[in-house]
């Protein structure tokens, strides 16, 4: 029989059950996504990296549910309380939420004011009432008098019967569905200023009167109120907006037609009536709240977490500018600019420090230093952090290049973000022992112009800057969805194994940390492998481990010429094949792309490799060890522009995108502060996700629109044809709909909207450089 989860994952992916069940086991027994999306598309049934990692998650979603499932069937059956229908709405729950809602009533807590009401025997009362609201409440409570539980008078007794029912009421599974999924979709999220935080919370000003769809609020927007409030700047809450004029809530309504409570003019309808009124305002509203206040930040993490991922992604499959002899500066005003020079092989040959910035201003030494030094050591890259005094020595090289046009280097602005992480970690004291921190900040921006994603694996993800909201995201969850990109991207890439750091090989398929360490030891104390099989020799380095990353380790010039590439050891044999069957050798079936182009993959399986493996194998001969990054090239920065007041509206400029959210793209024009090119200007026509237009690394085009020197605030288009000072109505990209107050309130946004190509009010905090 099926195992239901397994079926359910298939359901949703809308594959075979088969192939759910293969690909589970496989990452049961310890194989990783990389491994298993590359090399056993036979058995998953060619199940792709997003599919397995969907799968992945879904399933330790399913498998908590099922834990916590099973410990709410032994609770309540250890209470004598589990029912067949109970049990059987327990077996269905197919959601957490459902499943705690289920639970409820059977919950052990503490003692409440119901508890303590039923042992004082006031539940018969509460009964009563409810069943025959005809019976007249003071006269049915004047019977439950009892001194022993302190039940002196009539109202005692009918307090004690109300909370009895509040509890009863506030706990029906099918109930808080309904009311769940009515706030949902009817509700809107009020934000609040507190009571004298005006000035100390300007930052949130946008928020202080704001109301919109609770369904529709975008991530960004939700964070940013999450966070006002948590630094106590705003209060949040969620609203109808018909009910505001009401004499009741529309939700009391709700709690009464499911406890078929009608107002008929009986003698106990006015006292139910307030059970129902209480039971609304002290024990549902606050409940539920809380409850979609949190489903919101969780959809709203899990967006900017995605945000976060895919610019990641974006940033380590940078181009790579190649193995050549580069020079890093590492701009500074005050302290100089620290410069380090590493060879093709990322090897620092030489360091130290010039000043050609203020106070000192030392033009002519420091280009003497500079230009000796691309002499010596044949400098063809010249890598400039985009920090602090970046323009300014951006400038410098310019003139320096300018005035030695024999020089055949070029320079290139590099995005520093996290360099100085690196620079104080613990790998960069062990790299560089005797190096300042700030020239190991110069080493990591030269060797991240060579290769991004070797350098930027030995910084914390979460440091390299191209996130949204991260610090007020699920850090765990935030890790974990990182780590995935970074697996992915280094196996995507492949890792030369006699050149490649430990913490870079520690991210390949099947390697931990302390697995890396060991290939460097022995690599420094054996010398450079010749073949992959040598990797075995490597302590700890045994069978399971060769599979899952024997084809993402690559050996350039090794014995055999299938080490650089990525086809897996254990599959050489189909090459062989080939070559046997054609009668070549190995070397005349590498790279001779009219010969494989005419290969029937077919006709070279076997009972362990089909089709899909033999393809992937003819297309990786035609091109073994094919580096599958872009082309590299750079934005050409326009000089004279070095700080926002040098922009001028109109001004058509080249830059960076460096990072892209669910509202846009900020992009490095060279200023020192990214400008943000607002969704609705990405584009002539209609653009659902910016991701579709743009991505971390693009070179683009933009026209400025908006200057707003005071906040540091730079509005872009890429859409030429946009004039300076346009304004696109952020309320019209919201469609905001309901009440007047909240067409009042939509108006007044649009009111203070600044010069749209940019931002928009409700974007204030988006703009903050990262």
């Amino acid at each position: 029989m099926t195992d239901p989860i397994l079926q359910k994952i298939a359901d949703e992916l809308s594959v075979k059950t088969q192939q759910i069940e293969a690909t589970v086991g496989l990452l049961d027994e310890g194989a990783t996504v990389p491994f298993i999306a590359r090399y056993r598309k036979e058995v998953t049934g060619g199940l792709d990296d997003n599919q397995l990692r969907t799968l992945n998650d879904r399933l330790a979603y399913l498998r908590e549910l099922e834990e916590r499932r099973a410990a709410i069937l032994k609770s309540i059956d250890e209470q004598g309380k589990l029912s067949e229908q109970l049990a059987a709405d327990i077996n269905a729950a197919d959601t957490k939420n459902r499943l705690e809602d289920l639970y409820l009533p059977y919950k052990p807590k503490r003692r409440t004011k119901g508890q303590i009401a039923i042992e004082a025997g006031l539940e018969p009362l509460a009964n009563a009432l409810l069943e025959d609201p005809s019976l007249n409440p003071e006269e049915q409570a004047g019977q439950f008098l009892n001194e022993e539980h302190k039940i002196a008078t009539a109202k005692d007794a009918l307090d004690g019967a109300k909370y009895i029912l509040m509890e009863r009421f506030s706990e029906s599974a099918d109930l808080l569905a309904k009311l769940r999924d009515y706030l949902t979709n009817n509700g809107q999220l009020s934000a609040r200023v507190a009571t004298g935080k005006e000035s100390e919370g300007a930052k949130f000003a946008d928020y202080f009167d704001h109301d919109e769809p609770l369904k529709g609020v975008p991530s960004h927007r939700a964070l940013a109120m999450l966070r006002g409030r948590n630094e106590g700047i705003l209060s949040l809450s969620i609203t109808i907006p018909e009910a505001e004029d009401a004499s009741s809530h529309p939700c009391e309504g709700m709690v009464a037609s499911h406890w078929d409570i009608q107002n008929q003019g009986r003698a106990a309808d006015a006292w139910l009536a307030e059970v129902v009124r209480w039971t609304w305002k002290i024990k549902l509203l606050t409940h539920l709240e809380t409850d979609l206040v949190g489903q919101l930040r969780e959809q709203a993490e899990a967006a900017a977490i995605d945000v976060f991922a895919h610019n990641l992604k974006d940033l380590l499959l940078a181009a790579p500018a190649g193995a050549k002899a580069t020079v890093g500066l590492d701009p500074g005003l005050r302290t100089g600019v620290k410069v380090a020079v590493i060879d093709a092989t990322g090897k620092v040959v030489d360091h130290g420090a010039i000043f050609p910035t203020p106070p000192q201003n030392k033009i002519r030494e420091s280009a003497a230093i500079l230009l000796a030094l691309c002499k010596k050591h044949d400098v063809e890259l010249i890598a400039i952090g985009n920090g602090t005094a970046s323009r300014e020595t951006d400038r410098f090289v310019g003139d320096m290049l300018k005035d030695n046009p024999e020089l055949k280097a070029r320079k290139v602005m590099v995005n520093e973000a996290g360099a100085s992480i690196y620079s104080a970690s613990e790998f960069a004291a062990k790299e560089f022992p005797d190096l300042d921190v700030t020239i190991r900040g110069a080493i990591s921006i030269a060797r991240r112009l060579q290769d991004p994603l070797a350098e930027l694996v030995k910084i914390d993800p979460k440091s390299i800057g191209v996130g949204q909201y991260q610090h007020d995201v699920s850090q765990p969850q935030l890790a974990k969805s990182l780590d995935n990109v970074v697996e992915d991207c280094v196996n995507a890439v492949g890792v030369e194994v006699n050149t490649a750091s430990a913490p870079l090989l520690a991210r390949v398929s099947g390697l931990t940390q302390s697995l890396a360490n060991n290939i460097v030891s022995f690599r420094d104390e054996n010398g450079a492998f010749t073949n992959r099989n040598q990797l075995r020799k490597v302590p700890r380095f045994g069978d399971k481990t060769f599979e899952q990353a024997a084809g993402f380790l690559r050996i350039a010039n090794g014995d055999n010429p299938l080490d650089k590439s990525a086809v897996h050891p254990e599959s050489y044999s189909v090459v062989e094949r080939i070559a046997g069957k054609n009668q070549r050798e190995l070397t005349q079936v590498l790279g001779d792309s009219d010969f494989l182009r005419k290969l029937k993959p077919s006709e070279y399986t076997d009972e362990q490799f089909g089709v899909p493996t033999v393809t992937d194998i003819i297309s990786e001969l035609d091109k073994p060890g094919r580096d599958p990054r872009p082309e590299f090239k750079t934005a050409s920065l326009q000089d004279g522009v070095e700080k926002i007041s040098d922009l001028e509206p109109g001004m058509v400029l080249e830059g960076t995108v460096t990072n892209v959210t669910n509202f846009g793209a900020f992009v490095d024009i060279g200023v020192h502060q990214d400008g943000l090119v607002h969704i609705s200007a990405l584009s002539e026509t209609f653009v659902k996700d910016p991701r579709d237009v743009v991505k971390a690394g693009d070179i683009v085009k933009v026209k400025v629109i908006d200057i707003d020197e005071a906040r540091k605030r730079v509005g872009l288009s890429m859409r030429m044809s946009d004039e300076a000072g346009s304004k696109v109505s952020a309320g019209e990209a919201r469609k905001a709909k309901g009440s007047q107050r909240q067409k009042r309130q939509v108006n007044k946004q649009q009111s203070q909207q600044p010069a749209m190509g940019s931002m928009g009010a409700l974007l204030a905090q988006a703009m903050k450089k990262k």
